[in-house]
């Protein structure tokens, strides 16, 4: 698993040319060992960070809804690979998880607040997000990390399938790479905060997902269920946005006092 070599005096030996390869603390590429026992995402080693202070922090809860009726579900075509099509079950597309009113899918940020907030490292723990091809289908449809951190991509179906991002004008760096039927996980890191970066399989023009970097460790993807919970936040009034494929953007303003929860609930409406 990557570390990155930080501050003191670690910062000194890394320098020292030619001993970087014997050091065990800073690792290359093809040092990053996966955590097999997930499908949905694993965990960076520990980087060095300045703890908040816990009595000053607080949260941000909420829901978020689907006013009216949720649009048809529309079934996808596979057959142009036997391979998709014999997997059994049938593939719809994801522009819509509602459930009892409940929207999921809905990527959950900070816009701006308090500069603790805006300024805060990556934490420690952070966590790698996976993305795998499973049933010819991207999964998660929407993931979200930390700008400077970076994706894991996998195939886990037999069949090849491809990544290919498409971000938006002074983006982060696009992406198109293949990878063989149960092809070897590959990682690529982002840099750039961007909003529901898509992506595509250039092989089945069905799949598509979407990536967002947020510009600090505070943000969430709303489940099945709608809600979402973004904790350790430092106290002060905050803009949230929540973001859907289809739907755009809205935005909030919430108030978060120490050990408090602020509650934020958001409301889309089908155009």
């Amino acid at each position: 698993m990557r570390r990155v070599c930080g501050w003191s005096t670690t910062v000194a030996v890394c320098g020292v040319l030619g001993l970087l390869a014997a050091l065990a603390g800073c690792r290359s590429n093809d040092a990053v060992k996966h955590n097999e026992g997930t499908t949905a995402e694993r965990t960076l080693a520990p980087s060095p960070t300045v703890p908040l202070d816990p009595a000053t922090l607080g949260m941000v809860s909420g829901t978020v809804r689907l006013a009216g009726k949720a649009p048809e579900q529309v079934k996808i075509d596979m057959s142009m690979d036997p391979v998709c099509s014999m997997m059994g079950g049938d593939n719809f597309a994801e522009q819509y998880m509602v459930k009892d009113g409940k929207l999921g899918n809905v990527y959950v940020y900070i816009k701006g607040g308090p500069p603790a907030a805006m300024s805060a490292p990556v934490p420690i723990n952070a966590i790698v997000p996976i993305m795998d091809q499973v049933g010819c289908k991207y999964a998660p449809h929407v993931i979200a990390l930390m700008r400077g951190g970076s994706v894991e991509f996998r195939n886990s179906d037999a069949t090849m399938h491809n990544i290919h991002t498409t971000p938006a004008e002074n983006g982060n760096q696009p992406i198109d790479i293949s990878q063989g039927a149960k092809g070897a996980p590959q990682e690529k890191q982002f840099n750039r905060p961007e909003v529901m970066l898509p992506v595509r399989c250039n092989n089945h023009p069905w799949m598509n997902a979407f990536i967002n970097v947020s510009a600090t460790p505070f943000f969430a993807v709303t489940g099945p269920d709608g809600r979402f919970d973004i904790s350790g936040l430092p106290a002060g009034t905050y803009t949230l946005g929540a973001v859907h494929e289809k739907m755009g953007e809205q935005t909030m303003t919430v108030t978060v006092e120490p050990k408090g929860t602020a509650k934020a609930d958001f409301n889309f409406s089908a155009k």
